[in-house]
């Protein structure tokens, strides 16, 4: 009887931080074998894809390499993509490695597991309307935030042509108003400022029309009041243009049309309008809702098998309330402590503690403009209210923390001194 090996699918903001605990903690120690599995070979924290789709970071210096990672931390990397599961065997299969030209690089493989997690995360739910998926952008993947990126760099171009001066406004539309199409919107006036200071575009950014749609009556629908007042005053002061309550029956080439007839003329279009868990979790043969979420206890365990374990966005885990875990960066980031901390129990044959989430607040980060959010006090149901550079600061500081799970102290500290350096050595912008 060899080693117990702990297969992690899915290196997100979840799925890298568990590896990272694991490894040093039992994969160092020779106590368990940690492999982690994923499509990409570089993880970026997914909260700063808008960031990253706007040229405002540039994800080269972000990005974290898992085979590098790996290598100081104690478990084993493997690129592929789930495509099967046998829990009988207790074996995993992984679908072929395909090379930019659709040449098989690795053949399909199976591995063996003691123990699976997934944490596959969640996708854009584009909810069957038509056109979507042929004419809109969706920011889900490093490599779907820069092909934003490289068509917005493209379309502001246009606008440098002599010939093209009569293109008096450049037109965006973000379909839905949660966190990620609130921040792009932000973001696309400051890229559009920066731009024009680096003379890549004639337009200054009072030409930039954005337009936000959101089927709720409200912008960010799941955020406090405060939030959603304080947001919503800067976008509009910013020049967004506000359609709540607004349901999208389809997408048309540059136009997106509304329940009511209206069409909205469109340069560029972005869906981030709700999310599903990846479809192939409801192919695994575990108990899933139909937005493909597996269901677990709350020890997240799955409920048909105690050797599979889910969290994160692709997991439905229910509170003590009856409602489920939200899917949040923060739920991802306390699963995974807890999850680290029951693996080593059950491996002692301890028993697992079940998960309680706790909502730590909410922040919103509107470019180099504001930020906005609220901190909860500890038990306290009572919110603290935040705006400006405090605001701001806690946004940073929620990056960091992920950096000091998957890096450690000292790494992070050296982190954010090269990011200090890089702020005078680098445009403020990816140009190219």
């Amino acid at each position: 009887m060899g080693m117990e090996r702990i297969v992690v699918v899915g290196g997100g903001a979840g799925g890298l931080e568990l590896v990272s605990r694991l490894g040093r903690k039992l994969g160092r120690r020779s106590k368990a074998e940690i492999v982690l599995v994923d499509r990409n070979p570089t993880h970026i924290w997914k909260p700063l894809l808008h960031e990253v789709a706007t040229g405002a970071l540039d994800s080269g210096l972000d990005e974290v390499s898992y085979q590098g990672h790996a290598g100081i931390n104690g478990y084993r990397f493997q690129l592929g993509t789930l495509s099967g599961l046998d829990r009988e065997n207790h074996q995993l299969s992984l679908a072929p490695v395909l090379d930019v030209n659709g040449v098989e690089v690795l053949p399909s493989r199976t591995l063996d597991y003691d123990v699976l997690v997934l944490s596959l995360g969640s996708v854009s739910n584009d909810f069957g309307t038509p056109g979507v998926t042929g004419y809109c952008h969706f920011l889900d993947s490093p490599v779907q935030a820069e092909a934003f990126r490289h068509d917005m760099l493209n379309t502001f171009l246009r606008f440098s042509d002599p010939e093209q001066q009569h293109l008096s406004r450049l037109t965006v539309g973000i379909v839905g108003a949660g966190a990620t199409g609130v921040e792009l919107a932000a973001e696309l006036y400051d890229a559009s400022r920066m731009l024009n200071s680096y003379g890549f575009t004639s337009l200054e950014s009072s030409q930039l029309e954005v337009h936000l749609i959101e089927a709720a009556t409200d912008i960010l629908p799941v955020l406090p009041e405060r939030i959603r007042k304080a947001v919503t005053i800067e976008l509009t002061r910013l020049g967004v243009e506000l359609h709540v309550g607004t349901r999208v029956t389809g997408v048309e080439e540059g136009v997106v049309v509304t329940q009511d007839g209206t069409r909205i003329e469109t340069d560029l279009c972005v869906w981030a309008a709700g999310i599903k868990a990846p479809e192939i979790l409801s192919t695994l043969g575990l108990s899933t809702e139909s937005n493909h979420r597996i269901k677990v206890y709350s020890t997240l365990q799955s409920l048909d098998d105690p050797n599979i374990f889910v969290f994160g966005d692709c997991a439905s885990c229910p509170q003590e309330d009856g409602s489920a875990v939200p899917p949040r960066a923060q739920s991802a980031h306390q699963q995974a402590l807890l999850l680290s901390r029951n693996l080593c129990a059950r491996l002692e044959g301890k028993p697992l503690k079940p998960f309680i989430y706790r909502d730590r607040g909410s922040l919103i980060s509107l470019a180099h403009f504001d930020a906005v959010g609220s901190l909860m006090r500890g038990a306290s149901a009572r919110s603290l209210f935040l705006e400006g550079h405090l605001a701001k600061f806690f946004y940073a500081s929620l990056y960091r923390m992920h950096q000091r799970a998957i890096h450690g102290t000292l790494k992070t500290v050296l982190m954010v001194v090269v990011d200090g350096l890089n702020f005078f050595l680098k445009p403020r912008m990816k140009l190219h």
